[in-house]
């Protein structure tokens, strides 16, 4: 899984500035959608004024800078990320990433069914499930709004093979869902591995929640652009080079025509919100994966592609996280709003996780 690499420390500094911008920077995308992410286009309008959110606003309970499941999920793979990577530098041992995402998720899972740490099992000593703030039963207060696909796929504890090959069949679990809830997780793991590889795995971790086979290539192509914006591609370059990935890939093409139509529309110019909407609700994985790209492609600055991604009626957290990570693993953390990243929830916690997985990156 570890892939040779010497950096020098420029390199290592701009390597680890990305993989902090794009966690920062989903967690930011998602913060600033999750308040309004059951509410219409004419809602938000409504609440907000003519141009919509124009940064963090108060969500459940008047707290602003709240992230939903979509961030929770995504710092549940780094964790599985940077054990696996952690055991095969220290131990030889590789191979085990799959079960390790699989616990990962299980372990998220109790944060939405318990009210604490005191409550977790095994009790936690300085992982994740240590961090109180992460907690919020499904359907208390306030809800962090988690799919069901996610919630029934990781309670059946399927972990799947990384050794078999993708061959656009459905999968064991939840063979018919193609939500988005494997998609807005999937960014983390195209920080660490080259393209292919960060695809596939995605992919696969994808199937732990998500048979359909859009599902899973929907979330293995952002873990492909990711890598390809950490290795100093264009976000263009890396959505073109994404595609001919998938193109190699049997049932690929629902995922692949969303991508085109998300760079066809942003090569026309002059984003608007209804050219976001002609994309779709971002409900489904292809839907969020376009409208993520679209945004991230059409608008130059950060802080108006952001909020471009956010200000629809649909998922608007999923597809702004999607949008950060994108916009962050381009630009680094010190092209994100800095006013903006400093009232995230957790910021301090998702800064550390990306230090760790940078870290194991350098390291191995």
């Amino acid at each position: 899984m570890n892939q040779p690499w010497k950096p020098s420390w420029e390199a290592a500094a701009v390597y680890r500035s990305r993989v902090r911008g794009c966690l920062l920077g989903g967690a930011v995308g998602d913060a600033l959608g999750y308040p309004v992410e059951f509410a219409s286009r004419d809602r938000i309008r409504l609440s907000h004024g003519e141009r919509g959110v124009t940064g963090l606003v108060p969500g459940a309970h008047g707290v602003v800078g709240r992230i939903s499941d979509d961030t929770q999920m995504t710092l549940f793979t780094v964790e599985a990320l940077v054990q696996a990577h952690s055991r095969e530098r220290e131990k030889g041992i590789g191979g085990g990433w799959a079960l390790l995402l699989r616990q990962a998720y299980e372990r998220w899972l109790q944060t939405q069914s318990k009210p604490g740490p005191e409550e977790a099992e095994p009790q936690p000593a300085g992982g994740l499930l240590a961090e109180a703030w992460l907690y919020s039963p499904r359907g208390g207060t306030p809800s962090r709004a988690p799919g069901n696909a996610c919630l029934s796929g990781v309670a059946q504890m399927y972990a799947p093979d990384p050794r078999l090959p993708l061959d656009g069949r459905p999968g064991q679990v939840n063979p018919d869902s193609k939500g988005c809830g494997a998609v807005m997780r999937s960014a983390p793991f195209g920080l660490v591995n080259p393209a292919d590889a960060a695809f596939a795995m995605a992919a696969r971790g994808a199937q732990i929640t998500h048979g359909h086979p859009t599902g899973y290539y929907a979330a293995g192509a952002p873990a492909a652009i990711v890598a390809h914006l950490v290795a100093g591609d264009s976000l263009e370059g890396a959505v073109l080079r994404t595609l001919r990935l998938l193109e190699r890939h049997p049932g690929h093409e629902e995922t692949s025509a969303a991508l085109r139509e998300a760079l066809d529309l942003a090569a026309e110019g002059a984003p608007t919100v209804e050219k976001v909407e002609s994309l779709g609700a971002g409900w489904v994985a292809e839907q969020a994966l376009a409208l993520g790209v679209y945004c991230a492609l059409a608008k130059p600055r950060v802080k108006d592609a952001l909020l471009l991604s956010v200000n629809h009626s649909g998922d608007s957290d999923s597809t702004g996280s999607i949008c950060g990570n994108l916009l962050g693993a381009r630009h680094g953390d010190v092209g994100l709003p800095h006013a903006w990243v400093e009232r995230v929830e957790g910021r301090a916690r998702i800064a550390a996780l990306a230090d760790d997985l940078a870290a194991e990156r350098v390291r191995g």
